[in-house]
């Protein structure tokens, strides 16, 4: 699907939290799919999502920062990204810690247009370079951050989500935000 509409970007509101939260759980139903338990995808709740996001709204600690993407006045996309987390240890590069296209909404640019203004507030937050985690069989995402000028860089780790080990792979390697991800649109 493709769209001549640049989605906007924009700090996310209290009153996008439902939006997001609908994009992020249907994101996770569709995207893992096969890669975790489906159990556990089958159960997520929109409505226990957004109750989490409201209850913890602007509580993401310093230097966090979540943006939406709007589309003719409607949340198509979201983002979150803050200090990149080795561990317990904060370090000076940037995490993207999510980013969520709605579905019907994939391929149409929303994905790029969130990164890039994800690159940007973390440079403007002085974050030399960006990296993030992906599920290691999420081939789609894979490609995609790839092609944005984020390579995995072969570390590896996993989670456990139902009782099933979910393997991640790292993508970024703190690369500079000024070299590749700085012409992504």
């Amino acid at each position: 699907m493709t769209s001549p509409t640049a989605p906007a970007v924009r700090e996310m509101t209290f009153a996008d939290v439902g939006r997001v939260s609908e994009i992020r759980v249907r994101g996770w139903q569709r995207a893992y799919r096969g890669l975790m338990p489906q159990t556990y995808l089958d159960a997520l709740s929109v409505a226990e999502d957004a109750e989490r996001r409201r209850a913890g709204f602007g509580q993401g600690g310093p230097g966090v920062v979540n943006l939406v993407a709007e589309r003719a006045g409607a949340v198509v996309g979201w983002a979150a990204l803050g200090p990149y987390r080795d561990g317990e240890v904060l370090t000076p590069d940037a995490e993207l810690y999510a980013l969520y296209a709605a579905v019907e909404h994939l391929g149409t640019g929303v994905g790029r247009a969130l990164l890039g203004a994800a690159a940007r507030r973390a440079e403007a937050l002085g974050h030399p370079a960006m990296r993030l985690w992906v599920l290691r069989d999420n081939v789609a995402a894979r490609r995609f951050y790839a092609r944005a000028g984020l390579p995995a860089d072969g570390a590896e780790e996993s989670f456990v989500v139902a009782g099933v080990a979910v393997p991640e792979v790292r993508h970024g390697g703190g690369l500079p935000l000024k070299g590749p991800l700085a012409t992504v649109v």
